[in-house]
């Protein structure tokens, strides 16, 4: 590797996340730096209206390791996902969201355990607030499983090697995050190691959740249905 080549891009995306995006991108700065390693932070902008977008050219004009990727339209989960896949650096790659719910302190527990693994998976303990949206991710799941048969558990945000992705074909398409279970699934069934890690989930400070309702759960379901003959091809 060559002197400063990144040895971990954070993806930190964000659709209308103003209020919160300088404090989240700081706090992965700083967890960052403590890790001790050379690294980037890719702060992709989903097609914010709200001044989003012109907070993270200001980042990136204040942070040489910070590079920022515009969408002019709203992509989604599955847009945000694809571009991370295919711009990040990083032997590593991370991705949170700028919302501030996963604290930058996970950084510092899935580095040390993805030098031993290909993958590290972020799994939640079980939550007794916010008893629909809990109920809705748990009847996700076992639809997951029902549909794909046995997964693993990934909850939010996760690590990977980015070498997988030059062998593994991804072919989903949308805006639902399918491309992550898609990278998943075929990564499992080609051997790789994946770790689970616990992690947390902090209330939001700003706005209302944008992936844990109704609507997108229906989207990923129909996508998943679409992964499922991807997979038996």
């Amino acid at each position: 590797m060559m002197a400063g080549e990144p040895r971990i891009t954070c993806c930190v995306f964000a659709w209308d996340e103003v209020a919160t995006l300088q404090r989240v991108v700081e706090a992965q700065l700083a967890a960052l730096e403590r890790l001790g390693v050379p690294h980037e932070l890719l702060i992709i902008d989903d097609g914010s209206t709200d001044g989003t977008a012109e907070a993270a050219d200001r980042l990136a004009a204040g942070h040489p390791v910070v590079r920022v990727i515009h969408h002019e339209q709203n992509r989604g989960l599955g847009g945000v996902y694809r571009t991370g896949f295919f711009a990040a650096r990083g032997t590593f790659v991370t991705f949170f969201p700028a919302d501030g719910q996963f604290p930058a302190a996970i950084l510092e527990r899935f580095y040390p355990l993805v030098e031993s693994w290909d993958f590290v998976l972020g799994n939640l303990p079980e939550r007794r607030d916010q008893l629909l949206g809990a109920l809705l991710g748990r009847v996700e799941r076992v639809l997951y499983r029902v549909i794909c048969g046995p997964m693993p558990r990934l909850e939010g945000v996760f690590i990977f090697r980015r070498a997988v992705l030059e062998r593994l074909p991804l072919r989903s398409t949308g805006r639902a995050w399918t491309v992550v279970w898609e990278l998943i699934l075929r990564a499992e069934r080609s051997g790789c190691r994946m770790a689970p890690c616990e992690i947390t989930l902090l209330p939001r400070t700003h706005g209302a959740s944008k992936v844990n309702n109704l609507r997108n759960i229906t989207a990923n379901l129909r996508q998943l249905l679409a992964l499922r003959r991807l997979l038996d091809d």
